[in-house]
């Protein structure tokens, strides 16, 4: 008996060895919508390929909607799994990830023997499927990425027994600087769309001198659409106080567009005072809209506001940095695995020898 565990444990060493682990992402289907926070599992999918590794993507129903509808075909060599009815079969040295809105998720694999790994972006869903009392440790889950210092701060404070690392979203590239000056038109994106609808109504019943101007909402379009609209926007509009980092802000300053923005409970490391225009209170927002556009026409926009957005966004536009993240990350992981495999085995040995 001990022996037929061994092999399948050098078995284990063998595929780590030889790349031929399974690294599994568990995603939510955005029927087509754009979502950052998608992209973002993706991205990491799709550094782990470049590595040698076979990610593969799981999801809840056969009627998947593949994500190239919203994004582009660097996509497509991405194996995908559907587990309805599916027999989804999980090796030791394989890694699970799982998003942290699926806590009812991690119950159901709590007993696999896998890697498990619980991924983080939103702190506020982390406990809304969890039952009262249970953390993320009694189903296996000890490792947490996550996207930035600020939630890794948060999350290190509630969720006990977790290792915790930071890897930071990157910009795509469909996002350059405006080749052509901008239209009258300001793009608006919010966590709740009732806040941005609600923000856009005030606006016109206050300041009815500006109905000229033109609110876009930038929900519900493909990658290419959100960049195209930015490209003819002078002005952008985050209201999001959830968010833990944020990527529309820092896609509207490599766009050019600088950014008026409700500050998040958790403020992102990248705001600082002079690459937007950033407000404790949602309702100051109209008042600030009206100012800027006052100050466009007049053309008396501060440079500094443009350069230093695009400072900022260059920090998070470095693919190969987001790519050495994960592989040091994965690396480790992986490498800390093999060794608890080969503990195992000698362990397994010295007890036949005595």
């Amino acid at each position: 008996m001990e022996q037929n565990l061994v092999e399948k444990i050098r078995k284990s060493i063998s595929n780590i060895d030889d790349k031929k682990l399974n690294i599994y992402f568990f995603v939510q289907d955005t029927k087509g919508n754009a979502k950052a926070s998608i992209k973002y599992i993706y991205d990491m999918a799709l550094s782990l390929k470049k590595l040698g590794y076979e990610p593969i993507m799981l999801h809840e129903k056969p009627d998947y909607t593949p994500i190239t509808s919203w994004l582009s075909s660097d996509y497509d060599g991405l194996s995908h799994m559907c587990i309805e009815g599916g027999n989804l079969q999980i090796a030791p040295e394989d890694f699970l990830v799982i998003p942290e809105i699926f806590g009812f998720v991690m119950d159901q694999v709590k007993n696999l023997p896998c890697g498990k790994i619980v991924l983080c972006q939103a702190y506020d869903h982390m406990l809304e499927t969890l039952t009262p009392g249970s953390t993320w440790s009694q189903y296996g889950f000890l490792k947490c990425i996550t996207t930035s210092e600020k939630t890794k701060e948060y999350i290190s404070q509630t969720m006990r027994n977790v290792s915790i690392d930071v890897i930071e979203p990157t910009i795509s590239d469909v996002f350059v600087k405006q080749k052509y000056p901008p239209k009258p038109i300001v793009c608006v994106h919010s966590r709740e769309q009732r806040d941005g609808i609600n923000m856009i109504k005030q606006f016109y019943l206050k300041y009815p001198q500006y109905r000229w101007i033109t609110f876009k909402d930038m929900r519900g379009l493909s990658l290419n659409e959100f960049s195209h609209s930015m490209s003819d926007s002078f002005l952008g509009v985050w209201i999001d106080p959830t968010s833990s980092f944020g990527t529309f802000p820092l896609e509207c300053m490599k766009s050019n567009i600088p950014v008026i923005g409700k500050i998040p409970n958790l403020t992102p490391e990248w705001m600082n005072e002079k690459n937007g225009v950033w407000v404790e209170n949602q309702i100051q927002i109209v008042d600030i809209i009206a100012d800027f556009i006052q100050n466009w026409l007049e053309d008396n926009i501060l440079p500094e506001i443009y350069e230093e957005g695009e400072n900022t966004a260059n920090q998070y536009s470095d693919v190969s940095k987001f790519d050495a993240k994960v592989e040091d990350l994965f690396t480790n992981l992986i490498q800390k695995r093999k060794f608890a495999f080969e503990e195992q085995i000698n362990k397994i040995e010295e007890q036949v020898e005595n």
